[in-house]
């Protein structure tokens, strides 16, 4: 027993030593595998061979540039359905409110004629207040989000049909007041920029683009011209698309034209206010409620379609580290900057074309519409003035693509001087009450459509190329643009009873106002007179936040921190001598808008580490100096 215990832990001692018949092998499959799996690592996280840098650059650029294409037609589609929805049951509700019948039978002592007034002051009267507060709405909520509220208000007023009340419809009125002049602000602005997106997405091999600097003059002219011009085209089809509900719906209930212009002895120039002697019955039977509660249903859901447009098609007009920018120079400063901007003379003397555009296009669709057409053929075909018109409008703003080879005053004043002819025509053009003909009518339809569309595009083209290569400020610009085209919307509403040739003489007068100030601009400018720009205060943050990477140093004395802000308090005075504007060549540095490519991200993150090693040198130097 002795023995064989003995050897049991012989041959238990000698268990260790016995080496598995596969475990060298296992052992050397497993350090293989290790070495495969570290060359796939190193093979992975490598330098590609296949990946081309610049082929992928020019890959990403593309993208964006059909994303500047989309944010352009996004913008032109939505501003469209809104001013369809907009005009077409705005000019359906004064029609059917007009109607003696429908306001005894539906609303017998609600005095919808009393609500109309008001609500036509609410829309006429309150956008003459819009300079002062449409730059800080529009900075303070961004271009596109100024879009989006305001096409929401419009959707509120179309909202406020189905229940029609005093104080449903004059509030909703005049939140219309409120919106008009920020939202064509913000569509000027915003198709501006992007015009300067697709230079910059074109050419971002540039070293001016790459670096972010100021464009150079006129690098982008061509773009602004292209973009303006399809908003114009695609914009002009809403008054095609606003005749619609009349036309589909309205028209099937008006009485002939020999009722409705039974009284009417005169037509044209030769006439006071509107149309003298119209019928106040002009409805054969009234319009079934849940027939115009299904029309405005339809409406209200192209308005929300709208809605959706601008919030999900439409991309930002700013980088966000810019729009902090843009809010960041003090919202005192943000309200005088558009009264500052009048001291330029270009300004100044654009303001007769801005006051002349907002009377143009209000006579096309009240003033000849009514006093010429329908007074002539009758209610029942305004609907066809107004289609002839919109698609005139379209048609020819495609012949502001000339400025890409024509001198710039090719449109304003070709446009002018079309309207200049017509104006003088109806001067001493009567029609026939009840029996005239459709052709001088039609044809004066098409041609004002001729100048309206030259106009449009002329001076939203002219505004953008003036301002092209500040984009800090063309929020400022077509804010004044569309304040005065808001006075003109006023002018209109109280000239209402003048006499048809008073009304014609202040709009010839006018124009040709326009012209000679429009050629003086010119003059001065061929002449080099410097013209005068205030100066934009440079932005002041807190260093704090994604935007700027400088650390806090929290154990920084009072005394150092005011140091520090009085430092940069001298250096921004010093910057602010260099940076009075005079002339067009004021600053040629800046943050223009250029993409953030891989190769400009790469020399961003050095820029940031180099401020931090600069932010350590400083506060060692600090502490050098409190323990000295």
């Amino acid at each position: 027993m002795m023995e064989a215990t003995d050897g049991e832990d012989l041959i238990r001692d000698a268990d260790p030593l016995i080496v598995p018949p596969n475990g060298g092998m296992n052992e050397l499959l497993n350090v293989g595998q290790e070495d495969n799996m570290q060359g796939q690592m190193d093979e992975f996280l490598g330098p590609q061979a296949e990946y081309n840098e610049e082929e992928e650059e020019r890959k990403y650029y593309r993208r964006k540039r059909l994303g500047v294409i989309k944010n352009v037609l996004a913008a032109s589609f939505g501003a469209m359905i809104v001013y369809s929805v907009y005009m077409g049951l705005l000019q359906m509700q004064l029609i059917l409110h007009y109607d003696m019948t429908y306001r005894e039978v539906k609303y017998s002592n609600l005095g919808l004629q009393d609500i109309d007034r008001k609500m036509l002051m609410g829309i006429n009267v309150t956008p003459i207040i819009g300079l002062l507060y449409t730059p800080v709405l529009i900075r303070f909520l961004g271009t596109k989000w100024m879009m989006f509220l305001a096409s929401g208000i419009y959707a509120l007023f179309v909202s406020t049909n189905y229940w029609e009340r005093y104080y449903t419809l004059v509030p909703s009125a005049v939140a219309i007041g409120v919106a008009i002049v920020p939202l064509w602000a913000s569509l000027g602005n915003y198709i501006t920029r992007m015009a300067q997106q697709y230079y910059e997405y074109a050419n971002y091999k540039e070293e001016h683009v790459q670096e972010q600097k100021k464009l150079p003059k006129g690098a982008c002219h061509s773009y602004i011209i292209v973009f303006q011009s399809v908003f114009n085209i695609i914009f002009s089809l809403s008054f095609i698309f606003a005749e619609l509900p009349m036309r589909l719906v309205l028209n099937g209930y008006l009485r002939d034209s020999i009722h409705i212009l039974h009284n009417v002895k005169k037509c044209g120039a030769e006439i006071s206010g509107v149309i003298p002697g119209f019928n106040t019955t002009v409805l054969t039977n009234l319009p079934r409620s849940m027939l115009l509660i299904q029309v405005e249903s339809v409406l209200m859901g192209f308005a929300f379609l709208a809605m959706i447009i601008f919030l999900v098609l439409c991309g930002p007009a700013y980088r966000p580290t810019e729009e902090i920018d843009l809010r960041s120079i003090g919202w005192g400063n943000i309200f005088q900057l558009p009264f500052k901007h009048l001291r330029d003379y270009r300004l100044r003397l654009l303001c007769p074309f801005f006051v002349y555009s907002g009377f143009e296009v209000l006579f096309a669709i009240k003033g000849f519409s009514l006093s010429y057409g329908v007074c002539g053929l009758g209610l029942d075909k305004l609907w066809l003035l107004i289609v002839v018109y919109g698609l005139s409008c379209s048609v020819f703003s495609t012949l502001s693509l000339c400025l890409l080879r024509l001198p710039r005053w090719v449109c304003l004043v070709g446009g002018a001087a079309v309207h200049v002819a017509l104006l003088v025509a109806l001067m001493v053009f009567s029609p026939e009450p009840k029996n005239a003909s459709y052709g001088p009518l039609l044809v004066i339809s098409v041609l004002w459509g001729l100048g309206t569309a030259l106009n449009k595009t002329g001076v939203s083209t002219l505004l953008g190329i003036l301002y092209a290569e500040e984009k800090e400020r063309l929020d400022f610009v077509y804010t004044i643009y569309h304040w005065f085209q808001a006075i003109a919307i006023f002018i209109v509403y109280l000239w209402s009873n003048l006499p048809m040739r008073a009304k014609l003489s202040i709009l010839l007068a006018t124009v040709l106002l326009a012209c000679y100030c429009y050629w003086v601009m010119e003059r001065r400018l061929a002449g080099k007179v410097p013209y005068r720009l205030p100066r934009i205060p440079r932005p002041r943050h807190k260093v704090k936040g994604y935007r700027y990477l400088e650390e806090d140093n929290s154990d920084e004395s009072e005394s150092e921190k005011s140091e520090e802000d009085d430092e940069e308090d001298e250096e921004e005075n010093e910057d602010g001598v260099v940076e009075e504007m005079g002339a067009e060549g004021r600053e040629d540095g800046g943050q223009d808008g250029g993409a953030e490519s891989p190769r400009a991200r790469r020399r961003g993150v050095e820029g940031h580490w180099q401020r931090r090693e600069g932010n350590h040198v400083r506060e060692g130097e600090r502490e050098e100096r409190k323990g000295g």
